[in-house]
């Protein structure tokens, strides 16, 4: 009876081997690269559940969890453990109400630097200071912020299998930082929208100031060649014309697939494309052009 109940309780369950499961990326080491990543796995390292961790990180790399839904306000998962049926895991996050989302937008709509880099699917840093300022918050702080369960046997919560697939869930965030927005009600379609629809509203209401009431249509040009061709455009016509600091915009709006398992990313391989090339185009623009063959080793 006693060696049952250890062999039970106490020995480490193996789990059976998936098929096409999802691997993490991470082979050793820390989960996810961005600062946004990382917050989100410092919450369950700091549940502080000892050896369930690096099972979770174990079953992570081995590729025990076969799929991951994500949905607004929840995380719904299927991972492989030691019985023949997958595990079911479920995690749950507050979603925003919509008047928190409106004030969110208000203040990140006044940010031109905050809309640029969500826009190229960048998280900036300074973002969780406008939610603080809401009194609010877009990471989970504490466990009382997140509801997850698993039908595993184990009583721990979070088990093991919940540890696999937030650790997935990091590497995920990293490529598609809107997923978090998601989880707190609000896809990343629904918030660019917002944000687009508060600077129109912006830009309209700065046009409808500055128009003036007794306006005087320019008369036509009396010289017949000046009517036909038009006049010259002015040197300064295109503005200052610069290289953007932020490559790839319109391919980052797009993102990738999700939980992408490529050899190499392809938005940043493309950043890095862009990054190289850029400077190329406008000496094109500008009429300074000095072309020269690069090869795929210097633009790496």
């Amino acid at each position: 009876m006693g060696r049952w109940y250890y062999d039970y309780y106490y020995r480490p369950s193996v789990p059976r081997k998936a098929k096409g499961g999802i691997k993490a990326r991470s082979k050793r080491g820390t989960f996810g690269e961005s600062w946004w990543a990382a917050r989100w796995i410092s919450v369950l390292e700091g549940f502080h559940i000892g050896q369930r961790l690096g099972r979770g990180r174990s079953y992570a790399r081995g590729g025990q969890v076969l799929s991951i839904e994500i949905e607004k306000g929840r995380v719904i998962a299927r991972v492989q453990g030691s019985r023949p049926k997958p595990y079911d895991v479920k995690i749950e996050m507050k979603m925003l109400r919509p008047k928190d989302w409106e004030r969110i937008v208000d203040v990140l709509s006044r940010e031109a630097i905050f809309l640029a880099k969500l826009l190229s699917g960048e998280m900036p840093q300074e973002i969780e200071e406008v939610f603080k300022k809401a009194s609010l918050s877009l990471f989970p702080e504490s466990g009382k912020d997140l509801k997850t369960s698993c039908s595993c046997p184990d009583w721990s919560n979070p088990c093991k299998h919940i540890a696999a697939v937030y650790y997935l869930l990091g590497e995920e965030f990293d490529r598609a930082p809107f997923l978090i927005f998601k989880l707190r009600g609000l896809d990343q379609k629904e918030l660019i929208g917002k944000l687009k629809e508060r600077e129109m509203k912006e830009k309209s209401a700065e046009m409808e100031s500055e128009a003036s009431p007794h306006h005087e249509e320019e008369p036509l040009p009396i010289e017949l060649q000046r009517f036909w061709n038009g006049d010259a455009l002015p040197e300064d016509f295109f503005g200052e014309v610069s290289v953007s600091e932020i490559h790839g915009i319109l391919l980052k709006r797009l993102g990738s697939f999700p939980f992408w398992r490529g050899e190499e990313s392809f938005l940043e391989a493309m950043e890095r494309i862009y990054s190289h090339c850029s400077p190329f185009g406008l000496n094109l623009f500008l009429g300074e052009a000095n072309w020269k063959v690069t090869s795929q080793r210097e633009i790496r």
